[in-house]
């Protein structure tokens, strides 16, 4: 039996503007995936949203410019 606690993940889901294939999902997957704090990432091409899971709340800029880095936009 552990001691330690465990922390609340945090999980939030992101729609994402211009996703078209496997290979769209999947570098935003990559991008999302490297942010600090970032335990989990599903993104679905059909939906066009991401969810991630971390350990704290993730800034809205950072999360934008994740994406921004993968080639897409986080919509409004």
């Amino acid at each position: 039996m552990s001691t330690e606690q465990e922390l609340p993940m945090h999980t939030e889901s992101f729609t994402i503007v211009g996703m078209t294939c496997g290979h769209c999902t999947a570098a935003v997957a990559t991008e999302l995936r490297g942010m600090p704090g970032v335990e989990s990432v599903d993104v679905d091409l059909e939906s066009g949203r991401a969810t991630v899971t971390s350990a704290a709340a993730l800034d809205r800029a950072a999360v934008e410019a994740a994406v921004d880095e993968a080639g897409y936009e986080l919509a409004p």
